[in-house]
């Protein structure tokens, strides 16, 4: 479990990256925006580099913490390309309050050896973690425009930020991109699961709440394209098909790693 198959390189790239995350989600009022931006940026380069040593090693490890880091880095990925077209978009300071504690879960629970019994198995988990985090990115810009509509409703003082119907039509971009990756996804376990980890494709319940995950997408998206599904409904929509692929593999693993301390 803890640090103990973790190597000096490892703690010591995890931590540079928790400490120079923890600079713009702590200090977000205090810094200026070139400071945050270059804390920020070297934050997710120390992220990228711990990850790389945990899964290019010797012996790659995969769990359910290394999932929730890639995750993370994906959604920091997809905000920092993003700025680059939308300046306005204000979410540094939350994504680096989750960055820190995903490099430090990830280094405390590295997960299990990960066995390459397939070409394709690198591709599938690809996929999957590809799903996940544009899922995640579909969240938090979610999040982002309940917060609008929230400020605009309370008639407080905006933000200057993104306008909400470009916020929506970004939520709604991440979320049909996610769906693509995740359909490919579950395909690819129904029919090559044989081929990708050894057994028959089954009903399990990383299976299952996958499956429901891809139901409320689909539901989603067929509500936004045929009934114009919009504001809270689409979000409550968002977070609950979150929520159920974050139990799929996150939650299945956390109970088989943490709970009863044994491998998949």
């Amino acid at each position: 479990m803890i640090l103990s198959s973790a190597s000096p390189a490892s703690v010591a790239l995890s931590v540079a990256a928790a400490v120079a995350y923890a600079v713009p989600a702590a200090g977000s009022k205090r810094l200026s925006e070139a400071a945050a931006r270059r804390a920020f940026l070297a934050a997710w380069a120390l992220h990228a580099l711990a990850l790389a040593w945990a899964l290019l090693g010797e012996t790659p490890r995969f769990g359910f913490a290394p999932a929730l880091s890639i995750t993370v880095w994906l959604v920091c990925t997809v905000y920092a390309v993003e700025r680059q077209f939308f300046p306005q978009l204000q979410a540094r300071w939350a994504l680096a309050g989750l960055g820190a504690p995903a490099v430090l879960l990830a280094l405390a629970f590295p997960g299990t050896p990960l066995h390459v019994s397939s070409p394709w198995l690198p591709l599938h988990l690809l996929l999957g973690v590809g799903a996940y985090g544009l899922f995640a990115a579909s969240a938090v810009h979610a999040w982002l425009m309940t917060r609008m509509e929230h400020t605009m409703r309370n008639a407080t003082e905006l933000q200057p930020g993104l306008p909400l119907l470009t916020l929506e039509r970004l939520t709604f971009r991440f979320a049909t991109a996610g769906f693509v990756l995740l359909s490919a996804t579950l395909l690819a376990g129904m029919f090559f699961s044989e081929a990708l980890y050894g057994r028959a494709w089954r009903w399990e319940h990383k299976t299952v709440f996958s499956v429901l995950a891809w139901i409320a997408f689909a539901l989603l998206l067929l509500g936004r394209a045929r009934f114009g599904l919009r504001g809270r409904r689409a979000v409550r929509v968002i977070y609950v098909g979150s929520l159920l692929l974050l139990l799929a593999y996150v939650g299945s693993r956390f109970v088989l790693e943490v709970i009863l301390r044994r491998a998949a």
